[in-house]
């Protein structure tokens, strides 16, 4: 076996280490208290007693209960957090390399519960596939978990009862044409007709038609949000409160974000991260699309009202918006959150497409003939016609695939027909990156520092 030498723990309880041979990882048990409660094969190591442990749920809760560190936690106190999301279970020890020593708080586990369905995971396992990564780097500055876009209270209970340290609340489907009434609105009156002056010099004004508009779109969204918060959030010092409006077609005006967070803030909604739909487009795996200079108007703006109501602003889709990346480090301050995630399973592709060709070309080819029913689940623009050709590139070519948008797009929203159980090259594809778990590292590490490196360049 091969030792992770940073792995290595010893308390009263539990003295371990985590090693892999060709087939896969596992935890090593080589003494202690709850030595017999670990789930796993006797081994005799040196003469002595020990155990070889597979890494499920199970063990991994023993591990949180044992070594702390492992354990998600809140990122209050902390500025600048970036969520990295793993769809596979294997990212989070590169994400751990990437962002190690370099000021940011990852949140390491991070899923939508259309990710589980595709992936066909639970959030117990999302989180035990964290808590190995964290033990077998040896990582003691925190990581949090994300719920990411959930929007229903069944769905928020189970990520809660999961051990999850942050809820992203997805209001996306109470967001419309609400009949709510501006006299059940009356708290915000107040607000209504008025110029505030805001942080960094600028000010905002709430007219008539900005309240009334606000009001009539987002109020049972609101209420909605209020009544979860209550009843499953408002005990819960520990866990981080996200709202998300960003799933819609049409951009949040800065005067709406100010009167959402005007509410939140007498409802007594203790909010951490707000996620408005900002102008121009952030499709998924590509670089922003739209008016930079409109961006960055309207990212001041977004900007004071969270400092204003004491808020950071989310970012979401946030993977490879590097053309943005440098305004949202300034005028943030890096005093926000940037979501990221699905990278992480290209530059997966990438090792494929580096290590075994021929498989990759497969899964490409499979990718095409299921665009069409992926883009059920997300917005992007490329359509199959316009995919490039992988028989026109040499083997050693193909990782072009991965830095040209329309393919990348494609192999981007399709990972749920390709990680499928039914898929036949489903155990060749996680066999090979098994094999390349260095490289895959090296690819993330590199990825993921291009992201923090843009955003930091204005600091």
């Amino acid at each position: 076996m091969k030792i992770y030498e940073n792995s290595h723990y010893e308390k009263e309880e539990c003295s371990c280490f985590m090693a892999r041979d060709d087939k896969e990882r596992f935890l090593v048990v080589t003494g202690g208290t709850k030595m017999e409660e670990f789930r796993g094969e006797a081994l005799l190591m040196d003469g002595k007693k020990a155990k070889k442990c597979p890494l499920d749920v199970h063990n991994s809760r023993l591990v949180r209960e044992i070594f702390p560190f492992t354990k998600p936690v809140s990122v209050r106190g902390r500025k600048f957090s970036i969520g990295l999301g793993d769809r596979l279970g294997i990212a989070s020890a590169g994400h751990i390399k990437a962002v190690r020593g370099k000021g940011v708080f990852p949140v390491l586990a991070q899923q939508s519960i259309r990710e589980l369905n595709l992936t066909g995971r639970t959030y117990d396992e999302v989180l035990a596939d964290a808590t190995w990564a964290v033990l077998q780097e040896g990582y003691e500055d925190g990581y949090g978990a994300d719920g990411d876009h959930l929007k229903t209270k069944g769905e928020v209970a189970m990520a809660l009862e999961a051990g999850f340290s942050m809820i992203t609340l997805d209001c996306s489907e109470f967001i419309g044409d609400s009949n709510l009434t501006q006299s059940e609105a009356g708290h915000l009156e107040t607000y209504r007709d008025c110029t505030f002056d805001l942080p960094g010099g600028v000010s905002i004004n709430i007219s008539e038609e900005n309240y009334t508009e606000t009001i009539a779109i987002y109020g049972r969204a609101l209420e909605f949000t209020v009544e979860v918060y209550n009843e499953l959030l408002r005990e819960r010092d520990d866990v981080d409160f996200e709202l998300s409006i960003d799933e819609t077609m049409t951009p949040t005006k800065p005067e709406a974000h100010f009167l959402i967070a005007a509410w939140l803030k007498e409802k007594g909604v203790n909010v951490l991260n707000i996620a408005p739909r900002f102008c121009g487009e952030f499709q998924k795996g590509i670089d922003y699309r739209g008016d930079l200079m409109q961006f960055e108007k309207e990212l001041r703006l977004h900007q004071a009202v969270a400092e204003y109501f004491g808020h950071r602003l989310s970012i979401h889709s946030g993977s490879d918006k590097f053309s943005v990346f440098p305004i949202i480090g300034r005028l943030t301050g890096l005093d926000c959150h940037v979501k990221t995630a699905g990278t992480n399973w290209l530059e997966a592709l990438r090792c494929i497409a580096t290590a075994a060709p021929a498989l990759f070309r497969r899964m490409y080819r499979f990718a095409l003939d299921n665009l069409d029913g992926a883009k059920a689940y997300y917005h992007i623009y490329t359509e199959k016609q316009m995919a490039p050709d992988d028989e026109a590139l040499k083997d050693t070519e193909l990782d072009r695939l991965l830095d040209i948008n329309e393919s990348r797009q494609i192999l981007h929203v399709t990972y749920g027909y390709l990680l499928n159980e039914t898929n036949p090259f489903r155990k060749i594809f996680f066999e090979t990156m098994h094999k390349e778990e260095t490289l895959y590292h090296e690819y993330l590490k590199s990825h993921i520092r291009r992201h923090l490196s843009s955003l930091m360049s204005m600091q």
